[in-house]
């Protein structure tokens, strides 16, 4: 036997043993491999399904995070602090709108007094788009504060809250957990994430990633209630528009979670509490948006809270009312299930919502959460909905009056309505003060009773009669002068309309007229004093003035005489001045003639001086010093024109006619273009004719000009709206539409017959033809239009009527000017009526407005604001609180000191010898606070009169115009609207009698020397 074969076999058995062993060993390395891969798995399944059971790896890195997120409040604006941007809660809140709201705010002299600071944490975390971590509010509205900070209005949103997780019925909680989220409240996992449930989320990442690939997969939702909250508060429209937004809704939950601690369970009972009290409920017709089971139990179904819970929670005697706690338990869980789809389902989806509800009350019983006796009571029925129509869901809306007049003020200021400002996270402070103000409402309020109006001497001849109390209104103002300003401390009146008579009407307030006509006469006398003081006796004889300034005549004659130059003096010698109360005058005033006549007829012989005109109130004194005022306004100027137009053979008179037409028509343009600038085309239209004397002819001229391709019927339909019953029939129309054609008239001649500037009808049109035009678009097209205007007068060939029609235009020129004086001292219209008649109250006024000119004369001549708020302060508590204050006071010099003191005088004066003689002595405070009585009445008797027709009633006013020592003021007012206003003969002395008998209410609160009314008002 040979050895190679040997060797060669051996060879070939070791080497299948060798490759034999290597492959064992390689399988046991692949072996030990997968192992521990596997068991790695493991290990990280056992810590996943530990950390999707307790969040403890989660609670501690989270907490970490969220802990140093914080704000704090400090003085002045923040330059440190990020408003959202979006979210239904945030937009409804105010919150996303408070930069806005400042800038507003700081307009009107508001300035920012404390903000929210964001540390860089809380900086860096808004900054990736997340939700602010806070205890957010699940309740919120406005506040009104009175001056003393109690309440005037207090309007919460939503209405109706479970107060406390306790006060929820076990039942609805454990309803609201089965549905949603069952593990929620479980006390086994302190640290439980709330923001995510793992199982439903895996499922709803599985179904989308399902749909992505177009298998037809249920899509379970995998939001739990808290990740639910912050998507129906703060995301885009309350929706989940994509991943990423879910995702942003899951971590800003989470954050907010953990911020507090790692033990989550009291935050989660928070969620499930705040879930219950603010979830969507869709929008009911006359209430708005419903959030939270409780208002949505008595939106939709008209279940009270209170019996709701009640039949809801266990206890003994609930058997026998078995039928209504099955109706209470399928309406709760109704709502609970409608939130998914909230517009559908409790809106046109009401049958699904039904079949849905009864799924549910079958699980919650099988679930063991309610007694097969309870679910068969509530299936045995179905869901009772209100009847939107028949009782719809009105909230309260008792609102005061003064707190109504605030609530108004501050939503145009915000620029929104009453019904969003309520629902914001707000709250002002007013100058009302709330005791006073309720007090003077209350009297008010019972002057409608006739045995108490008896009792305060209220009936009798020119006073009330007890038939008629109840159509006759109320309304009254009361401020108080102090360093920050005129306060206002009540303003109430006794109208059920939003509308606040004192400041948002226009009346015809009579006499009160007077006071404001005597103002611009004295500071004429004053200007007079200033120009004429200083010239010696011979330079002042030299005087140039014309035959028709009697004012300026008796200036000089004064001058040049009296002993005592001083301006004291000059004012107390023009109120000495008399002027006739004879009524046979026929005065030619607004481009026709016109007789006034006095209230009292003993007085027509008198010639009275102007102060006991002033005390007695007597018309024709008054008109004839208007007269003067007017003519004073048309010569003051040296060189004037109207000294000019009555030197026919002057020279200059063509060439000055030019330069005239040009220079005084770019003037009144101006002007015009000023005052109309800020309005619509409707407000345009509206005040061009509020300042006409409504006649067919008058109000024709001008729609023709201003619709010059206007039907016959579009007259016809104008003229009735603007005359009513007093509009002209048929064959008038036409003949006035045809009379007053584009083409009959020239543009001088229509604003002559219309009794209005003609430049201003010009400007009115333009402004309507061309809408974005400029005032240097206004001047270009205008040359040939002020040319007309002026050059017309010249070239008449009868003196006479070019004399009247010069005048006319003069006088209404000279009215301009007057009522630029007047709306320095608190005139609140955009115009004046040109006739003498305005100084008996034809232009109108309002009582604010009064009480501001009484305030300029109470302060020796300086206007100081008005003030009605004080203080506004948004999203207290949260990051994003910011506070506002009315800023310092610089009042302004608006009347010559010496002139008010005339006036303070004067009307001191009607008190004690005058028309207010029954307030004599009625606010007297023993060694207190000097609360001597000053002031002017005033009636207007507003009457519509069409020739050959029976005159129309308006409106019946009594006024009185009041102070009370040197620091309040303000305003009573009695009044009358409509047709019947013609029944009553009460004159000024109500309001005195009135404000006489309300002395016991007043003096109380006003006689302290020593304090302001409300001395916490804000500075």
């Amino acid at each position: 036997m040979s050895e190679t074969p040997f060797r060669e076999s051996g060879q070939t058995a070791f080497s299948e043993h060798s490759v034999e062993l290597g492959r064992r060993r390689r399988s046991r390395l692949w072996l030990l491999v997968w192992g521990t891969v596997l068991l790695v798995a493991m290990l990280a399944v056992l810590l996943l399904s530990h950390e999707a059971r307790t969040s403890r790896w989660q609670a501690w890195a989270l907490e970490r995070y969220a802990a140093p997120m914080a704000f704090e409040v400090a003085p002045g604006p923040s330059e440190h602090i990020r408003f959202p941007k979006h979210g239904p809660f945030d937009e409804r809140l105010g919150y996303t709108r408070i930069p806005a709201f400042l800038a507003s705010l700081q307009t009107r002299g508001f300035e920012v007094t404390e903000q929210a600071r964001h540390n860089p944490a809380l900086l860096a975390y808004l900054d990736r788009g997340l939700y602010a971590p806070y205890a957010e509010k699940t309740q919120a509205g406005l506040t009104v504060f009175d001056c003393r900070y109690n309440s005037l209005h207090r309007f919460r949103y939503p209405h109706r809250q479970f107060e406390r997780l306790d006060s929820v019925p076990p039942v609805v909680a454990q309803s609201l957990l089965f549905i949603e989220n069952r593990d929620l409240l479980d006390p086994q996992r302190p640290n439980l994430n709330p923001a995510v449930d793992w199982v439903r989320f895996t499922r709803a990442v599985l179904g989308q990633l399902g749909n992505r690939l177009h298998a037809e997969v249920d899509t379970p939702g995998g939001s739990t209630l808290a990740t639910q909250v912050e998507k129906y508060r703060h995301s885009p429209a309350g929706i989940t528009h994509n991943e990423r937004e879910k995702l942003r809704q899951m971590v800003s939950a989470a954050v907010r979670a953990y911020q507090r601690g790692k033990d989550t369970l009291p935050v989660r009972r928070q969620v499930l509490l705040d879930y219950l009290n603010t979830v969507p409920l869709s929008a009911a017709p006359r209430h708005g948006e419903v959030h939270g089971l409780a208002d949505g139990l008595w939106v939709w179904f008209g279940t009270d809270l209170d019996r709701a819970r009640f039949l809801l929670t266990p206890g003994e005697g609930l058997g026998e009312n078995q039928t209504e706690r099955g109706q209470i338990l399928r309406q709760v869980v109704a709502l609970l299930v409608a939130h998914r789809r909230p517009s559908w389902y409790l809106a046109q989806g009401r049958d699904d919502l039904e079949a849905t509800t009864d799924a549910y009350l079958r699980l919650l019983a099988t679930e063991g959460i309610i007694d097969t006796g309870w679910r068969d009571a509530a299936l045995g029925q179905r869901l009772g909905f209100r009847d939107m129509a028949i009782d719809p869901p009105l909230l309260p809306t008792h609102h005061g009056k003064g707190s109504a007049v605030a609530r108004s003020r501050l939503a145009t200021w915000l620029g929104t309505s009453l019904h969003s400002l309520d629902r914001l996270d707000a709250s002002v402070d007013t100058t009302l003060h709330g005791e006073l103000q309720d007090a003077v409402s209350d009297y008010l309020g019972r002057l409608s009773d006739a045995g108490f109006a008896r009792s305060q001497g209220l009936i009798g001849e020119r006073l009330l009669q007890p038939a008629t109390l109840s159509e006759v209104s109320y309304s009254f103002t009361l401020l108080e002068r102090t360093d920050q300003g005129n306060l206002v401390r009540v303003q109430t009146d006794t109208t059920a309309q939003p509308l606040d008579i004192n400041e948002g009407s226009k009346l015809e307030l009579g006499s009160t007229a007077k006071l404001r006509v005597l103002a611009t006469y004295l500071e004429l006398v004053a200007e007079l004093h200033t120009r004429l003081a200083p010239l010696d006796a011979e330079s002042l004889r030299a005087s140039a003035f014309d035959g028709q300034d009697t004012l300026t005549r008796w200036a000089v004659q004064h001058l040049s005489h009296a002993k005592d130059s001083s301006l004291d003096a000059m004012l107390h010698a023009a109120l000495e001045r008399r002027f006739s109360a004879d009524p046979g005058e026929r005065f030619f005033t607004g481009g026709g003639m016109h007789t006034f006549n006095n209230f009292n007829a003993d007085d027509n012989s008198r010639s009275p001086t102007l102060r006991e005109a002033m005390q007695a109130s007597i018309n024709l004194p008054f008109v004839r010093l208007m007269r003067e005022v007017v003519r004073h306004t048309m010569y003051q100027v040296p060189g004037s024109t109207a000294r000019l137009l009555e030197d026919d053979s002057d020279p200059r008179r063509e060439v000055y006619l030019a330069r005239f037409a040009d220079r005084e028509g770019q003037t009144f343009l101006r002007r015009f273009w000023r005052k109309l600038e800020p309005r619509t085309a409707a407000e345009l239209r509206s005040m061009l004719l509020e300042g006409l004397r409504p006649t067919p002819e008058r109000l024709t001229a001008v729609f023709r000009y201003l619709e010059p391709d206007a039907s016959l019927e579009a007259l016809s339909a104008f003229l009735r709206e603007r005359l009513g019953e007093k509009a002209p029939g048929p064959v008038r129309v036409e003949r006035l539409y045809s009379r007053f054609a584009p083409e009959t008239l020239d543009l001088p001649d229509r604003g002559y017959l219309a009794g209005v500037h003609p430049l201003e009808l010009w400007l009115v049109a333009y402004r309507l033809q061309n809408p974005a035009a400029t005032l240097s678009d206004a001047l270009s097209a205008s040359k040939s239009e002020r040319q007309a205007v002026y050059g017309w007068l010249f070239r008449s060939r009868v003196k006479s009527a070019q004399d009247t029609r010069i005048y006319t235009l003069l006088e209404v020129e000279a009215f301009l000017e007057i009522h630029q004086r007047w709306t320095r001292l608190g005139y609140p219209f955009g115009h004046l009526v040109p006739s003498l008649a305005t100084a008996l109250g034809s232009s109108g006024d309002r009582p604010a407005a009064l009480a501001d000119l009484m305030g300029i004369i109470l302060n020796d001549g300086v206007r100081l604001p008005t003030r009605h708020l004080t203080g506004v302060q948004f999203a207290n508590g949260t990051p994003w609180a910011t506070s506002l204050a009315r800023g310092s006071v610089a009042g302004e010099r608006v009347m010559a000191p010496e002139v008010a003191r005339a006036l303070q005088q004067a009307l001191s004066d009607v008190v004690e010898r005058g028309t207010a003689r029954r307030l004599a002595g009625s606010f007297r405070a023993d060694g207190g606070e000097d609360l001597s009585p000053g002031g002017k009445t005033g009636t207007g008797d507003n009457r519509v009169v069409v020739r050959g027709r029976a005159a129309l009633s308006l409106n019946r006013t009594a006024t009185f115009v009041f102070h009370l020592g040197p620091r309040y003021f303000g305003t009573v007012t009695a009044y009358v609207v409509g047709p019947n206003a013609a029944r009553y003969r009460f004159t000024s002395g109500l309001p005195v009698q009135i404000l006489s008998s309300m002395g016991p209410i007043l003096v109380p609160h006003l006689a302290n020397a020593q304090a302001e009314l409300c001395p916490s008002a804000p500075s």
